[in-house]
């Protein structure tokens, strides 16, 4: 029998200037959706029935509403896959909130709605009110614990193994559709094409090579595939963290304990001396109250973010994305004299002939 599979919903592809080099547009492919290292991402759980989906009633004629709150056993399978992230010495920290306006991440459990997530960086996207994550089945139900760590995986920017073009997988594409057309899953043509035949950008890969045991790979019946030939039996993952899994993550998100970032002074500009996807942090402590602007200069596309420190933790204020323009990024905010505030920045690829830097004024 079919397993239910995760349905990432389609998403518009970027829109870059035409005209950039080979080079600089992987960089940007490869890097919009990933997080900066060192942001601590607060996620949040729907809870009761206030909030929640209203649906029709297939052949009744009218709606019904189903609610998006789960109850605790489910929401404690997804605390413990955080915390199984987060055990890998990954960059990024995970903190429960209550308050959704504080969270990034926003977890539903909405029945029949199918599992899905906001992969990376999509989720600022999001409305404050609606769901960037759904489980729309038993978590706690054997074997169902992978579909919560396959889903972070997607919150850390991860897209499913089996559509990389490295698989080499020759699908025979009208039995996946006639599988996925049944129960449990009851896919369109559109929405299997979208999320197990259609192949993604090599540059937006999990890795170079195909891992059919990450926790990112669905698990498919015998006569779905025709190639690799020892396929043909099926793909079964074992529902768990691989080693190309966790090498994939800690690369983008290596450990971050660095001493104490340095002062970022106003009108005093830092050369960055960065590589393509590496990382500056610094932090400012505004010698005033005012408006200040950070901002980079350089032939250079960057992600900046800029956080304020509450409760001894970063929390994020602005952020800015300059990938694939002519302009650098720049952040405006009112920064209060007594607290202290992180800028992080990372560099997709340096396109110019010069250095960057970046500067608080």
């Amino acid at each position: 029998m079919t397993a239910r599979y995760c349905s990432l919903p389609p998403q518009p592809a970027p829109a870059f200037a035409p005209g950039l080099a080979a080079e600089r547009l992987g960089a940007l492919v490869g890097g919009r959706r990933m997080w900066v290292n060192g942001t601590v991402l607060h996620y949040c759980f729907f809870h009761g029935d206030t909030e929640g989906s209203v649906i029709a009633v297939p052949g009744a004629g009218r709606t019904r509403r189903v609610p998006w709150g789960g109850a605790e056993e489910q929401q404690d399978v997804v605390r413990e896959c955080f915390e199984e992230w987060r055990g890998l010495g990954i960059g990024l920290a995970f903190t429960e909130v209550r308050d959704r306006s504080e969270a990034e991440l926003r977890i539903g459990f909405q029945l029949g709605d199918g599992s899905w997530s906001a992969v990376g960086r999509d989720a600022l996207r999001v409305g404050v009110h609606e769901r960037t994550m759904n489980f729309g089945w038993d978590l706690t139900a054997p074997g169902e614990r992978a579909t919560a760590l396959h889903q972070i995986g997607h919150a850390l920017g991860m897209l499913h193994e089996h559509q990389s073009p490295y698989a080499g997988i020759h699908w025979d594409d009208e039995a996946v559709y006639a599988e996925l057309a049944g129960p449990p899953n009851h896919w369109s043509r559109d929405r299997t094409f979208h999320n197990v035949l259609c192949k993604i950008d090599p540059d937006e890969v999990n890795g170079s090579v195909w891992d059919p045991q990450s926790i990112m790979q669905y698990a498919f019946p015998p006569g779905l595939i025709l190639e690799p030939e020892q396929y043909r039996g099926g793909v079964h993952p074992p529902g768990t963290l691989s080693p190309a899994d966790k090498e994939f993550v800690l690369r983008w998100y290596p450990p971050a304990d660095p001493p104490r970032p340095p002062a970022l002074v106003p009108f005093r500009s830092v050369p960055l001396g960065l590589g393509p996807g590496e990382q500056a942090d610094f932090r400012i402590d505004p010698p005033e109250t005012r408006d200040y602007t950070v901002g980079t200069f350089g032939d250079g596309d960057t992600v900046v973010v800029l956080f304020e420190e509450r409760d001894g933790e970063p929390r994020f204020l602005a952020g800015h994305d300059d990938g694939g323009t002519p302009r650098n990024a720049t952040i405006a905010a009112r920064l209060v004299k007594g607290r202290r505030y992180y800028v992080r920045i990372r560099l997709y690829s340096a396109w110019g002939s010069g250095e960057t830097a970046v500067m608080c004024w």
